[in-house]
């Protein structure tokens, strides 16, 4: 199989991240890159008070694209001697020259392409191509998942601190792909904490493992976690028919798989796993979180968490012309089982925020104000949901910032993380 192996470069963690590991840390531990592009736009030269940041926002009108112009930089670098290689993303020099690449080359690297409502390629995928009772939350906990043998496949370049590896396993038979980290010396007598890494949107057949998230999957293996972030059916080598989150419930049954492999894994502690989900995969967390007791703590950005009723009504709906075929799933269900209204029983049985009692460990919630792709309301609303059901959980607000929470860059945290919850 080939693959690309990613360099190892430095991170900065987002500053929602910081209360990110906080929350993760009922797991304990001790206590970045993106694909190289060859050619560059423009060169320009660091002065006084630029960040790399900075220079992203000026000239790529991505601050988040920071990781970009490491990368070019450093392609550079290998070539030409009047390029720095950048080491740590912190710390840049007045005088360093800086590749700035082309946009094209931007689109390709962004930590996530969700669409969030199904549009474009991703509506091919969601339709309904089976009973929809395999929507239901009783359908997930009425499933097996028993787990499988830990296969490494490829061993990548280690991080800072930690060894990286493509590892598979087994969902419903079919042969599935992830990105793993495990961390360097002594383990704990329990063994490392575990992190589910749930991506967003990418379309199926442009996925890679070790693309795109490169920075967050990193912030959190260099604090001392293992990472492993599933592949899902049909994204990238993995086997099985991409069918999409909302209208099939496979990609959550294969994260509930991914945690019963990684708690046979050996230096896994298995009463240590808590997840990460982003847009989509914050939708597969909630719904692993009602499913399964294995998973202790989640951690959502700009995920797509209302309810179906919600899904259905207010998201997309201010669009006047999604094609037809992008309403599929909803129009199928509309048609089979009624309006929410209509058929309230229902509804409340597709959605996980109908189980946020069952909740097997305390949510928190990152959302940007100007997310365009998913509302933040559907983030406002579980917090408030999670309140009325009495269930712990933490949201964070991050004014003018986009879905993929951007600019919130600051330096790494670093040192030891407190215990937040005693297991």
């Amino acid at each position: 199989m080939q693959r690309r192996t990613m360099k190892k470069t430095s991170i900065i963690i987002g500053r929602a991240l910081a209360p990110v590991v906080l929350l993760l840390a009922l797991l304990w531990p001790y206590q970045a890159g993106a694909q190289s592009t060859s050619g560059c736009a423009k060169v320009v030269t660091v002065r006084a008070g630029d960040t790399l940041t900075g220079i992203a926002e000026t000239h790529l009108a991505d601050p988040g694209a920071y990781e970009s112009i490491v990368d070019a930089t450093n392609a550079r670098a290998r070539t030409d001697d009047s390029f720095p290689t950048i080491s740590d993303e912190t710390l840049i020099q007045i005088g360093w020259r800086l590749c700035i690449p082309p946009q094209a080359a931007i689109a390709a690297q962004t930590p996530d392409e969700d669409e969030g409502g199904p549009t474009g390629d991703q509506a091919a995928e969601e339709t309904l191509l089976f009973d929809a009772e395999q929507l239901t939350i009783d359908f997930l906990r009425k499933g097996s998942y028993p787990g499988s043998e830990i296969e490494i496949e490829e061993v990548l370049a280690p991080g800072e601190n930690y060894d990286r590896y493509i590892a598979s396993y087994l969902s419903e038979g079919l042969k599935q792909y992830g990105l793993l980290t495990v961390p360097q010396g002594k383990k704990p007598a329990t063994g490392w904490p575990v992190i589910v890494f749930n991506h967003g949107y990418i379309p199926p057949e442009v996925y890679r493992p070790t693309e795109r998230y490169v920075a967050y999957v990193d912030a959190l293996a260099s604090n001392g976690y293992i990472v492993f972030r599933p592949d899902y059916r049909g994204n990238g080598f993995s086997e099985g028919e991409a069918r999409g989150a909302y209208g099939a419930p496979d990609y959550v049954i294969d994260v509930l798989n991914a945690v019963a492999w990684i708690k046979q894994y050996p230096d896994a502690d298995p009463k240590r796993i808590g997840m990460w989900g982003h847009s989509m995969g914050g939708y597969i967390t909630l719904r692993a979180m009602v499913t399964t007791d294995d998973v202790k703590a989640g951690v959502i950005w700009a995920g797509v968490v209302a309810s179906y009723p919600d899904l259905v009504e207010r998201w997309n709906r201010r669009t006047s012309d999604i094609p037809e075929r992008a309403r599929r799933w909803r129009t199928q269900l509309l048609e089979q089982y009624g309006t929410p209204a209509e058929n309230p029983a229902f509804w409340n049985t597709i959605s996980a925020n109908s189980y946020l009692e069952d909740l097997s460990g305390p949510v928190q919630i990152h959302h940007g104000t100007a997310d365009a792709t998913v509302p933040i309301e559907f983030s406002v609303k579980l917090f408030d949901q999670l309140k009325a059901a009495n269930q712990p959980g933490e949201i964070y607000t991050y004014l003018g910032d986009d879905h993929n929470i951007a600019q919130s860059l600051i330096r790494p945290w670093r040192g030891h993380l407190p215990i937040l919850m005693s297991m």
